[in-house]
């Protein structure tokens, strides 16, 4: 019989490997940490951010989000209050330029260096990828910020038109393992999403790449989840935790345990030694203020603030209050162009 390492063990490899090392744990050591008994969460927690501060700095990155084409989305990913399949109360509708600049203007007020410009659409048509370009120029002019896009499934030729117009960033998450994906989306597969990243990280742009946790999957799944994330090596992993939406096939789904929220932050960083590990939606369900506090303590190394795409976050205020009462300096734009 194969012994099996003690929590006291486990902690001690991921200390030299990944605090020492900089080499992300395997999926199997990924999987043990987050089967960790919850008396050793302070000691795990303490580790991550021994790990963020180490090989990411003591810099968090600060990021609003955008929605320029709510509701009416084709695909059928069943966390999603805006598919067109579902009976949420999400209407289709547009955001028209001057709005986008003025939330640009917004957001970089609060000391943000990432805007993100978000579609509901399961790939943009030309009519979007129009309105963007046309997006992405005016921000530039009115303001210093980072554009970000979030808009789908790519080609190749999209791809070169986004890298053109000076997108800094483009997000395409995977959602959940791949062993799971087909519980959670049926229109597509976790493949075309993979292509859609191989072809943005090819074409120079950074990646931002991540998923929800709570989607009913296991905690094998989710330690698969961190592992294929670690493969694909993104700049940025936004964690988002399972917010359920009324009319949502997902949305009787209980919420995830706060423990088990803030144990899978630090295997993500356990994972991941290198990438921004970002808050991002559900963090105020899940966690409330005491957990936010304790995932910026974690592993956590930059923040979405203000409002998600659907859902309420907490008050952008709050957010930078928090890094300021941790002393936890915001990222300068400067270091990030």
């Amino acid at each position: 019989m194969t012994a099996v390492d003690t929590p006291t063990e486990v902690l001690a490899r991921a200390r030299e490997q990944v605090l020492d090392n900089g080499v992300g744990l395997s999926q199997t050591d990924i999987l043990t940490v987050l089967q960790l008994p919850d008396e050793h969460l302070e000691e795990l927690l303490a580790l991550a951010h021994e790990v963020r501060l180490r090989w990411c700095g003591p810099e968090v990155e600060v990021e609003g989000i955008i929605s320029l084409k709510t509701g009416g989305c084709p695909e059928d990913c069943h966390f999603c209050s805006q598919s067109g399949q579902f009976t949420s109360p999400v209407r289709t509708a547009w955001l028209d330029v001057p709005s986008l600049v003025e939330a640009a203007k917004q957001t970089a007020k609060t000391g943000a260096t990432e805007f993100c410009i978000v579609a509901a659409v399961r790939g943009p048509d030309k009519r979007l990828m129009a309105q963007v370009a046309e997006g992405v120029k005016a921000i530039k002019d009115a303001v210093d910020i980072n554009v970000a896009c979030s808009l789908g499934m790519l080609t190749q030729a999209q791809v070169d038109e986004l890298v053109a117009i000076g997108v800094h960033r483009y997000n395409h998450n995977l959602e959940t393992a791949r062993s799971h994906f087909d519980q959670v989306v049926t229109t597509h597969s976790w493949e075309e999403r993979w292509e859609t990243l191989r072809m943005v990280a090819a074409a120079g742009m950074e990646v931002c790449c991540g998923g929800i946790i709570g989607m009913g999957e296991t905690v094998e799944q989710r330690a698969e989840f961190a592992a294929q994330l670690a493969e694909l090596a993104p700049d940025e992993v936004p964690m988002n935790f399972l917010n359920p939406r009324p009319g949502t096939p997902f949305g009787d789904l209980p919420v995830l345990e706060g423990s088990e929220a803030l144990k899978t932050i630090a295997a993500f960083r356990l994972a991941m030694p290198h990438t921004i590990l970002r808050f991002a939606g559900g963090r105020e369900l899940t966690l409330g203020d005491l957990g936010a506090r304790q995932g910026m303590l974690g592993g956590i190394n930059a923040v979405i603030v203000g409002n998600y795409l659907t859902t309420l976050g907490r008050p952008a205020e709050s957010d930078i209050d928090l890094l300021t009462e941790l002393r936890m300096p915001i990222k300068a734009l400067s270091a990030t162009l």
